[in-house]
């Protein structure tokens, strides 16, 4: 069985729809930034694949500054995640309603 195009695209909408689960369906703010890191991996997938298929190296290239800017997006979420767990002793996105005043 060789693999095509078609598995990357359907592997690629499974963790999309995952993460698009996670968003919607947590509300624990680690929670949240593992769905969007699902959505970022989906996107990534989808680059690789079509440059794989595509014969070129422009969808790789893309797919490594997606990785490095997904590492600096995870380092800054979890920060503030950190900094909530300290204001709040929790995590909990539904007790952080006091930072809107």
């Amino acid at each position: 069985m060789t693999i095509t195009l078609a598995h990357y695209l359907t592997l690629s909408g499974i963790l999309l729809a995952l993460g698009l689960y996670c968003l919607v369906t947590r509300r624990n703010a680690v929670a949240l930034l593992m769905g969007v890191e699902l959505i970022l991996n989906a996107a990534i997938l989808n680059l690789v694949a079509f440059s794989r298929f595509g014969r070129g190296l422009d969808g790789q290239v893309f797919a490594l500054f997606s990785i490095v800017l997904a590492a600096a997006e995870a380092v800054v979420a979890l920060a503030i995640v950190l900094q909530l767990f300290r204001a709040f002793r929790s995590v909990d996105t539904v007790q952080t309603t006091e930072l809107k005043e």
